[in-house]
């Protein structure tokens, strides 16, 4: 759901979130060189796994995880943008080694006056992959089990 904004207020997430989630839709690695079309010279990107800024920096990101994770997909359910700012709820497929997996998370997303993104700021549990992967499974449920609150 995007909420509509007047036309004379700041408001670049409205009107350029729907073309950055086209580009996450088809993300490929060919797609990557259109990534300053969306990022600013010195976004900050942030997830479970890195924390980086600058279009160099956020490409090493996603060419890691092209190496590293089977078709990788975003699927969008969500999307609230209003002003600078917006939220987008995801699910993020793939596979690793042969086994497949799928993460729900969110991203907080800020633009600037150019609609560029100047932050992006993932949320998503980094346990829900590894309860997923064979190799990780089992500590990771032990961890889970082991710090998770016994309600009756």
């Amino acid at each position: 759901m995007m909420t509509d904004m007047p036309h004379n207020q700041f408001a670049p997430a409205p009107r350029t979130l729907p073309a950055l989630l086209a580009w996450y839709g088809a993300l490929s690695p060919s797609s990557l060189e259109r990534l300053d079309l969306y990022y600013a010279s010195q976004a900050r990107f942030c997830d479970p796994f890195n924390e980086v800024c600058g279009i160099a920096a956020i490409r090493t990101v996603f060419e890691h995880m092209f190496e590293t994770v089977e078709t990788p997909r975003f699927a969008f359910h969500t999307k609230i943008g209003s002003g600078a700012q917006a939220f987008v709820a995801w699910t993020f497929t793939g596979r690793v080694r042969r086994h497949a997996f799928d993460v729900p998370g969110c991203t907080h997303l800020s633009f600037d006056e150019d609609g560029l993104v100047t932050s992006h700021q993932d949320f998503w549990d980094a346990a829900t992959l590894w309860r997923q992967l064979p190799l990780i499974r089992f500590p990771a449920t032990w961890l889970c089990k082991r710090f998770s609150a016994k309600v009756a």
